[in-house]
């Protein structure tokens, strides 16, 4: 909750054809039915991350995905966000199909492009099945595919590829600070009860080159990126019914990562967190008591009933941090009905204020679900 993502927070269903029994709301934060849950391994206290090892795929866990999330400026000074995020669903009637033809996992993607000068914002998706190598990821190395969609690397360096509809991205992302470890004693806690949790990690600050391609044209660009890696196998609480997720990238080198789970009375989940990067890598853990968020403005989306904020104010005392997040433009909504069959936003936002009384600025990714409708999918 990738409250795009702790999970930071996401679920995200996976679905393909009629062979398929049961399909998966995956995102920042991991569901699936209890029931099925117990044939996976639970994120539970005490693991112990290892890299570049945990850049691989985790098949022991039902649900996973790496998330991507930048910013992009070209020779001349134009700044275009993206979003490539790929997951993966273990299917538990398959875990215990002997047969190496049998599909033990799903995987899906999302490619989208925020056109900051025009405004305009365009996205696309993919689903398929392991087999004949058509997707897949691996527990061996970093390799993450989808067609020609796809990501690898060392960890430290990696290579991001995907391109639709005369959109594409091309780039090298070259990490310049330590995986950052979200939550307590190795696990990211989503509710109350044991399991309830993710692996959680972040690699803050990405530097990024390669070519941007928008409508057919290719430039050569330059920027900052992110990236999310979780992987779990519960549910979250029927009384939790969205996430509003933030990534920032300030100018000074620091990074805020900050989830807030909502439950149906509105109020936010006691474990609701986040996590404070200083630019020299360490970490300060957030919880829901230590910061606050206020929603200043309001979108209605003119293609259903969502209505999302869209802009807040987040603060965070401990820290001395004070800063407003505003979305380049409304209407960065994704309706993802050929994939994971959710409705949600995310998109590329400014930031401005102040920390400690310095002044700040930066850029950043929201995720938003569970406006459109109550975050439920039925298996």
């Amino acid at each position: 909750m990738a409250p795009r993502k702790s999970w930071t927070v996401t679920i995200r269903s996976f679905v393909l054809s009629l062979i398929i029994l049961a399909s998966l709301a995956s995102w920042r934060f991991i569901s699936a039915p209890a029931i099925e849950a117990a044939e996976f391994r639970l994120a539970l206290p005490g693991y112990t991350f290892s890299f570049p090892r945990d850049h691989y795929s985790h098949d022991d866990f039902r649900t996973e995905w790496w998330y991507y999330t930048g910013h992009l400026r070209t020779g001349g000074g134009e700044v275009y966000g993206y979003q490539v995020t790929f997951f993966r669903s273990g299917i538990t009637e398959a875990r215990a199909n002997p047969s190496r033809w049998a599909a033990k996992n799903l995987y899906l993607a999302h490619f989208a492009i925020s056109d900051i000068p025009r405004k305009t914002f365009r996205y696309f998706e993919r689903v398929n099945r392991a087999g004949l190598g058509q997707a897949g990821a691996s527990d061996k190395e970093f390799r993450v595919w989808i067609g020609d969609w796809s990501v690898g690397g060392d960890g430290t360096t990696q290579r991001l590829q995907a391109k639709d509809g005369g959109f594409a991205v091309d780039l090298t992302l070259v990490s310049q600070k330590a995986p950052v470890i979200h939550g307590e004693g190795g696990i990211s806690q989503k509710g109350e009860g044991r399991g309830h949790a993710s692996h959680y990690y972040s690699l803050t600050r990405l530097a990024t080159e390669g070519t941007l391609t928008v409508r057919g044209k290719s430039v050569a660009v330059m920027g900052v990126s992110w990236m999310d890696h979780e992987f779990g196998s519960t549910q979250l609480h029927p009384d939790q019914v969205g996430w509003d997720w933030f990534s920032l990238q300030f100018d000074d080198g620091t990074e805020l990562m900050l989830y807030v789970i909502r439950k149906a009375d509105g109020r936010p989940d006691p474990y609701s967190a986040g996590t404070w990067v200083g630019a020299d890598g360490r970490t300060v853990r957030l919880r829901q008591q230590d910061f606050s968020l206020e929603v200043l403005g309001r979108w209605k989306s003119p293609r259903g009933k969502g209505t999302y904020p869209m802009q807040w104010r987040l603060r965070v005392p401990t820290i001395g941090l004070d800063v407003t997040a505003t979305p380049a433009f409304p209407d960065q909504e994704l309706d993802t009905a050929k994939s994971t069959r959710v409705i949600y936003w995310e998109g590329t936002v400014s930031a401005e204020g102040t920390a400690r009384d310095r002044r700040l600025t930066g850029r950043g990714y929201v995720e938003m679900t569970g406006y459109a409708e109550p975050f439920r999918k039925k298996l």
